[in-house]
């Protein structure tokens, strides 16, 4: 540890003190490279400081001012007055008193306080071990007069609590709460919403990594690992369970939930624990670590992206979806430029309450302060222009028809052809009900027979409609999950296929290591469809199943149609935390594209999506039904413009820039 000794009063250096082997003696819980600065002064000067930072009117003994920063721990003030009149009440040398001061000002600047009789007693023994190697009696035999009043430590009895956390020994503990931590994390999402939670969550995971981040990568890993096991499999659980929804599904599969919930939490733990790990051990100034922390999140998310075909799942921007606003800044810089702005104020939030003094911790909680609000305001001009835009005039009719999917599933060929015939029945009795409109949109994998290549859909000639409809295609010796448009005599117009498929449901990404119900083959990628409905020209982007949660994955470049048709079938899910989710996930990418979205699901939730993010009309879960409506508002935003990949690299340079600048501000 480097010991920098500035001395205000030349009358010190007639004591020929070793200040810094006394510090570094001292400097049980510090860093290799952190760095003090001691100040050997009067009392004249801590007398003013005292007055100045504790409001207590006269000198003290030692004042000790901590930085809250790894490498910069803080500045050591000691009075020689005081110390001089001290060591001759106390009959000891001035050497061992100073000596004592200095042990003690570096114990504060490491967390230790002496607030109650317990936390006292541990600090005493400490000091007075600490002394005990430097050939120095105990000085607690008699009392010291050693900052009895707390004037040694302006700011300790406030935000002591908070540096005893900091610096707590947890021991084998602290995985255990960094998994409760990651587990309380994943409740800011729907359908709970408990925005708080996951602030205070990640908050406290951010706290301890930080802490305990001077053991090499693969300690610092094993720490923060508990916290992205939880946080993985507290939000996506509901995943497996697919697998009871249907009896015989379950007898084949049942057996790969234990292994399925492990994997979850194997790949949260890597995955999630890549931000914590980079800002404990990259040694930086506490006022960058911050930008470096958000940095390193904000490029996880953009990294799931493509994981297998990826699974973007609940960013942290989604817990601002309570707050119209806010959520809407989201058409400026999508959800990752908002992520990246919660999860840097929760650092600096952090910073802050560790190290409250510190200027360049409240400049940074200003700069993350200052980008919400100038993304709120934004994001009230887009609810505006969502108010505003184009009308679409043709009605469109969402059919809702809530079978479950051991009804729909089939055990033989007499079981296929009733369970077909029934579905279809279903759908029609929904599409015919009272009302006249333009377009009919059933949800994904509505329709129970395969399409292939020449075939036609009679339900389109039977309604007259022009119709929307979900089924599996065959094309060229291949199997599709694909979106069929039809015209009103029931040709086919349109056929676009999924062509991001789900892992282990839709297609297997480890062959046949583990099995998988389908072997789809992915679509061709994003188009606008066009189609004439009483003779006005409608446009849609389509999109199937989770699609929609894929950042620039649905539009062409530069493209802008009327809406985003999105049929699903989230009837593997039932009333899940998954189900409330995905619905946010249309909302956020409403947002994002300054799109309405037409969103027909099997079994809830159906809903009509504004571009604002708010929800005109819907269908509950598990509830068979249509809603008819029309949707406004198209509009080009910002996020659009620039796209998802843009922002990423914006987020980066940003964070380069001011961890470079906090970085040199720390050194001066």
């Amino acid at each position: 540890m480097k010991v920098y000794v500035n001395y205000n009063d030349n009358r010190w250096r007639k004591y020929k003190i070793d200040f810094n082997r006394i510090a570094n003696a001292a400097a049980v819980n510090c860093a290799n490279n952190a760095e003090v600065s001691i100040v050997l002064t009067n009392d004249a000067e801590i007398h003013r400081l005292n007055r100045e930072y504790r409001k207590i009117d006269k000198p003290t003994n030692v004042l000790s001012f901590e930085l809250g920063d790894d490498v910069l721990l803080g500045d050591i003030y000691i009075s020689l007055d005081t110390v001089v009149r001290e060591s001759g009440d106390e009959k000891i040398s001035v050497a061992d008193h100073a000596a004592h001061m200095v042990v003690h000002g570096m114990l504060h600047l490491q967390g230790y306080d002496h607030i109650n009789d317990s936390d006292a007693k541990k600090m005493e023994n400490k000091e007075v071990n600490i002394l005990k190697k430097l050939n120095i009696k105990n000085p607690y035999v008699h009392d010291s007069g050693v900052c009895s009043d707390l004037s040694c430590c302006p700011g300790e009895r406030f935000f002591a609590w908070f540096r005893r956390l900091k610096n707590l020994r947890l021991g084998r503990w602290r995985y255990l709460i960094m998994f409760i931590l990651g587990g309380v994390a994943a409740l800011g999402f729907a359908p709970l919403n408990w925005w708080w939670a996951t602030l205070i969550a990640i908050a406290g995971a951010y706290a301890l990594a930080v802490r305990n981040g001077d053991g090499g990568i693969w300690r610092t890993f094993l720490c923060v690992a508990p916290f992205g096991a939880a946080y993985a499999m507290a939000m996506f659980w509901w995943v497996l369970h697919s697998i009871y929804v249907v009896p015989e599904l379950a007898a084949q599969f049942a057996v790969w939930t234990g292994p399925g919930i492990l994997g979850i939490g194997i790949v949260g733990a890597i995955i999630f624990s890549v931000p914590f790990v980079a800002v404990a051990r990259i040694r930086t100034a506490s006022g960058a670590r911050p930008f470096l922390f958000a940095a390193a999140w904000t490029l996880v998310l953009w990294l799931r992206e493509w994981l297998f075909t990826g699974f973007p799942w609940n960013p942290i921007a989604n817990i601002a979806m309570p707050w119209a606003d806010l959520a809407n800044s989201m058409s400026l810089w999508g959800a990752l430029g908002l992520t990246f702005i919660i999860i840097g104020f929760v650092a600096a939030l952090a910073e802050l309450i560790g190290a409250w003094r510190k200027g360049s911790h409240w400049i940074v909680m200003g700069i993350f302060i200052a980008l919400g609000v100038i993304g709120a305001v934004w994001g009230q001009h887009n609810i505006a222009q969502s108010q505003s835009g184009g009308h679409v005039e043709p009605v469109i009719r969402v059919v809702q028809p809530a079978r479950s999917a051991a009804q729909k599933a089939s055990h033989s060929r007499e079981d296929a052809m009733r369970n077909a015939v029934a579905n279809i029945r279903t759908l029609m009795d929904l599409a015919q009900a009272p009302g006249n409109p333009d377009l009919i949109v059933f949800p994904e994998t509505s329709y129970p027979f395969v399409i292939v290549d020449g075939d036609t859909v009679p339900m389109a000639d039977a309604l007259d409609k022009d119709i929307i409809l979900g089924a599996t295609s065959y094309s060229g010796g291949q199997m599709f999950n694909s979106m069929i448009v039809a015209s009103k005599t029931g040709d086919i117009q349109h056929v676009y296929s999924k062509s991001h498929l789900v892992p282990f449901g839709e297609y297997r990404p480890f062959g046949d290591l583990i099995p998988t119900p389908g072997q789809l083959t992915p679509g061709s990628g994003p188009v606008v469809i066009s189609m004439d409905l009483g003779g006005r020209t409608f446009s849609f982007a389509p999109a199937i199943c989770y699609e929609i949660i894929f950042s620039d994955s649905l539009i062409p470049d530069g493209a802008l149609p009327d809406v985003i048709i999105n049929i699903t079938n989230d009837t593997w899910f039932g009333r899940t935390p998954g189900t409330y989710q995905h619905l946010d996930m249309v909302r956020r990418y409403a947002i994002e594209s300054g799109l309405p979205i037409v969103r027909a699901n099997y079994s809830g939730i159906s809903a009509f999506v504004k571009p604002d993010g708010s929800i005109l009309a819907s269908i509950p879960i598990g509830q068979a039904g249509i809603a008819d409506g029309t949707l406004s508002g198209a509009h080009m935003t910002v996020y659009r413009n620039i796209g998802r990949d843009g922002w990423m690299i914006i987020v980066l340079l940003f964070s380069i820039v001011c961890v470079y600048a906090f970085n040199i501000k720390s050194r001066d």
